[in-house]
């Protein structure tokens, strides 16, 4: 297995600590029959500990963002790759040379998610809730983006379907 060279600070050039020395990853996942995304209750200790976000993290020099992203889950949250559909990718680049990639996924069957040391809890939120939750200061920034994606893209996919 390759060595975790991302775990680590930024210094950014906005001013601000970022975790990931390479940038960072996480998943939205949503549940398309109920219109309701999973997110986590970070652990105290971590960064940004005691809110509410996507489980995500740093991303190593070797990985690309999907793969981190997926890696991350995993880790987090006990999800693999085969129980998502992803159907869409944003990356947050507001600090110049740091970004944050989000990987947008439909949850495609039945999971049973269990954390780890990194979260207290996890749990299912309609997009309203989400407005109304403590959030990590990354993912509050740029909620009301993905929000506004998701809205769309939730439209389209069960136009598909």
């Amino acid at each position: 297995m390759a060595q975790s060279d991302g775990d680590g600070w930024h210094d950014c050039q906005c001013g601000s600590r970022h975790w990931g020395r390479h940038g960072a990853a996480g998943v939205l996942v949503v549940n398309p029959n109920t219109l309701k995304v999973l997110l986590q209750l970070r652990a105290p200790w971590t960064h940004g500990g005691q809110t509410w976000g996507i489980p995500g993290g740093a991303r190593d020099s070797h990985e690309t963002d999907l793969e981190a992203a997926l890696r991350e889950i995993q880790e987090e949250l006990g999800i693999t790759q085969h129980c998502l559909r992803i159907i869409h990718e944003k990356a947050f680049s507001i600090h110049g040379e740091w970004k944050y990639h989000t990987v947008v996924a439909v949850i495609t069957e039945e999971a049973v998610f269990i954390h780890n040391e990194e979260s207290i809890e996890a749990g299912w939120f309609a997009l309203d809730e989400v407005d109304n939750l403590e959030l990590h200061q990354g993912f509050a920034s740029g909620w009301p983006q993905l929000k506004e994606d998701l809205i769309a893209l939730i439209s389209n996919f069960s136009r598909t379907e």
